[in-house]
């Protein structure tokens, strides 16, 4: 039952966060594309690849501030099911470039923030 409460408080807060971040973006960027989701998608990928390839890795987080982070925190923080609305909803008003641009974006970008993350976490333990 614990975990569940730690994965409970983590997703309520990456939500939080999703909004927050989504709502920032919006102020700077046109609302054409979804930027926010794909914001918020590749900041959730990093920090879990540094969670996972980094603090885990080197037994720097416990088991319950694991879950905290990863089930909880970038779960509630990353959005596939926006994602994959907004795809739809490009596809529906036949806007083809946006909705491949969509997917590739979110796809690549999210790839490459994780392996990023990956590197760094090799460089920060000298490995």
């Amino acid at each position: 039952m614990q975990n569940y409460l730690i994965v409970f408080f983590g997703a309520g807060l990456g939500g939080v966060l999703r909004y927050w971040g989504s709502d920032f973006v919006y102020k700077y960027l046109p609302s054409t594309f979804p930027y926010g989701t794909l914001g918020v998608n590749i900041l959730g990928s990093f920090f879990l690849g540094i969670i996972m390839f980094y603090l885990d890795a080197n037994q720097l987080i416990s088991q319950q501030l694991r879950i905290f982070l990863t089930i909880g925190l970038c779960g509630g923080l990353t959005t596939f099911s926006t994602f994959s609305f907004e795809t739809i909803n490009f596809l529906k008003e036949r806007d083809y470039l946006l909705a491949g641009g969509n997917i590739i974006f979110n796809v690549l970008l999210t790839l490459v923030a994780l392996f990023i993350a990956y590197k760094f976490s090799k460089f920060l333990t000298g490995v």
